[in-house]
């Protein structure tokens, strides 16, 4: 009985992970555990149908900074950076919506032929399902850790869950670059949500003001076992130390789960914004709470975890 209900509170605090920073929403198959995603037997609609319904995730994509683009759907970001030689696409979504990525590209005033790289924070479905169609549309580079390359290649346990494979190609350690044109790139590896989770800053620009932006590439607790909840509390302590760097905050969060970084909620501040107004998505402190509130969460896991393995 004590076990059933440890972990029914495990299964709790994944969603607590994926609520951590923004509205709420239903738990994502890349945020929440597989049994949360799978169709019930009296046949519920387990949130995948919205998910999947064009209607309900078209979002028009809008700009965020001089260099940078939303142009991803309702429940999965994708974001467009611009450089002077070139674009750089964060994340790729899949299936169907990958259209609307490329569609978004378009939008916003750029051709999809000119992209360079895609950059992958993990090897689930929903953010490196459209990885093989730019990189054979397009000939973008395609960049991942190691350990995501290998299990974006696996077979998934849930055909829903099918892509089509990009062929093996960048490989990303903790410590690397990526220079295109007036844009450098910094990559970290950051294990937990999976073994090789690949988290990125990079310059953004508003006006003649320039900002640090971050992308956390793992926030979810869909994850078991005491050695990967210490990885992500490493990896938030990690992130937290780079934020309070002294002169040099990490000021935007720009979040791979849109309703995890209230990506949307600003965005509408963003809109109306006045001349003189600060950028809404420029909020050094906000990200520290952030770090914090993760860093629970994943403590409270934590604690669940060493339960279940009888620590």
């Amino acid at each position: 009985m004590r076990r059933s209900f440890l972990a029914l509170l495990s299964a709790l605090l994944v969603t607590l992970g994926a609520a951590a920073c923004g509205e709420s929403t239903a738990p994502a198959p890349d945020e929440a555990s597989e049994a949360d995603v799978a169709t019930s037997a009296e046949g519920e609609d387990d949130g995948w149908g919205l998910r999947n319904d064009p209607a309900a995730q078209r979002v028009e994509p809008f700009q965020i900074f001089d260099n940078l683009y939303y142009v991803g759907i309702d429940w999965v970001s994708c974001y467009l950076l611009v450089t002077t030689d070139g674009l750089i696409l964060i994340g790729s979504l899949y299936g169907d919506f990958i259209d609307n990525a490329i569609d978004g590209i378009r939008a916003v005033g750029f051709d999809p032929s000119d992209l360079k790289y895609v950059l992958v924070t993990h090897g689930h479905f929903d953010h490196v399902g459209g990885a093989a169609r730019f990189q054979e549309a397009y000939g973008a580079r395609v960049g991942m850790t190691e350990a995501d390359w290998e299990l974006a290649e696996q077979p998934p346990s849930d055909p829903r869950y099918e892509i089509d494979v990009p062929v093996h190609d960048m490989v990303i350690a903790d410590g690397d670059t990526l220079q295109l044109g007036d844009t450098e790139i910094r990559f970290y590896v950051t294990p937990g949500h999976t073994e090789g989770v690949l988290s990125m800053e990079f310059p953004v620009r508003d006006g003649g003001e320039e900002h640090r932006a971050f992308v956390f590439g793992g926030v979810g607790l869909n994850f078991e076992g005491v050695h990967r909840t210490n990885l992500y509390l490493d990896s938030v302590a990690r992130i937290g130390r780079l934020a309070a760097e002294e002169g040099n905050p990490i000021d935007v969060n720009i979040s791979n789960h849109a309703s995890m970084g209230r990506i949307f909620e600003r965005a509408e501040q963003l809109a109306s914004r006045g001349e003189g107004d600060p950028h809404p998505f420029v909020d050094p402190q906000g990200f520290v709470d952030w770090l914090a509130e993760l860093q629970r969460n994943a403590g409270e896991k934590l604690a669940v975890e060493r339960e279940l393995a009888g620590e």
